[in-house]
């Protein structure tokens, strides 16, 4: 069986986290994703007496499905040991989860799970710590997120220095998330998106806002040496003539991935069979239905 690559430095990630704390975080996503996450649980018309937060960073998650009567226990995991303890949280890396098999009802994940290297293994993992009929629910930064600051980027690499450079993540594709939910065994899964605009007065707020976030360049394959100035004042150059409105603030775009769950359970709805339908979609639909030899009369 083949590793799966290397894509984040997870060490650095985990220094990144630690950073935006001691700065103090900025939080406008995660508290979009707690109260997103809450109301998309609020209406599912079941218990969940043991619920895990999987490497949400801060505690908005948490607090936001604890108001919510459906939900018991909820049990957190960081990565950070010191700040594990300071939360009364499990210190526990998202790719290796310490639970039991078939222990937990409710698995949920706000903006953890993009930075891992190996996606499939911890849905795989998640999977199997559910209980039958469990569910999981995460949101993903996706792969048009930070689109101008990409493009950006390349631009002003590619002007300045005859090349580029990896410099935002490459994060997952809603198709590709879909796929992954049901090669991981989840049952009934649904993906969706949500895309924001955030506006900046430049690209430095962003930039900030990304330390903030502890979302700046983690990739093992980032480039070693130290930006040029050069090359960072015409990215900001470039993003500015692309990506302005026309009050000259700058536009930012994140995109959320929903994905959700179900570990498989007897009671669950199946879809029919090929062939089992039991009236005719044409006459459904009101109209006459056309064999497949016989022409429509259209030229």
């Amino acid at each position: 069986m083949s590793e799966s690559p290397i894509i984040f430095d997870r060490a650095l990630v985990r220094r990144r986290r630690e950073r935006a704390l001691r700065l103090g975080p900025t939080t406008f996503l995660l508290d979009r994703v707690a109260d997103d996450m809450a109301e998309r649980l609020a209406a599912v018309t079941r218990r969940f007496d043991l619920a895990l937060d999987l490497g949400t960073p801060t505690q908005a998650l948490r607090l936001a499905l604890a108001r919510l009567p459906s939900i018991g226990t909820i049990v957190g995991t960081e990565p950070i040991a010191s700040e594990a303890a300071r939360q009364n949280a499990v210190a526990a890396d998202e790719e290796a989860l310490p639970f039991r098999d078939v222990s937990l009802d409710l698995v949920v994940s706000g903006l953890a799970l993009q930075f891992v290297n190996d996606l499939p293994g911890v849905l795989i993992q998640i999977r199997r710590a559910l209980k039958p009929d469990g569910l999981f629910v995460g949101a993903l930064l996706g792969g048009e997120t930070l689109t101008e600051l990409r493009q950006s980027f390349a631009g002003a690499e590619s002007e300045i220095e005859g090349g580029i450079s990896p410099r935002v993540a490459p994060f997952a594709d809603l198709r590709d998330l879909g796929g992954l939910l049901q090669r991981a065994g989840f049952a009934l899964p649904v993906t969706d998106v949500d895309r924001i605009t955030a506006r900046y007065d430049s690209v430095f707020a962003l930039m900030h806002d990304l330390r903030r976030m502890g979302a700046t360049n983690a990739l093992a394959a980032r480039r070693r040496t130290m930006l040029r100035r050069d090359t960072l004042m015409r990215m900001a150059e470039i993003y500015a003539e692309r990506f302005a409105d026309p009050d000259g603030r700058l536009r930012a775009t994140f995109e959320i991935v929903w994905v959700s769950g179900w570990t498989p359970h007897p009671d669950q709805q199946k879809p029919l069979k090929p062939g089992s339908a039991q009236a005719r979609l044409a006459d459904a639909l009101g109209t006459r239905e056309i064999s497949a030899g016989e022409k429509t009369g259209r030229s």
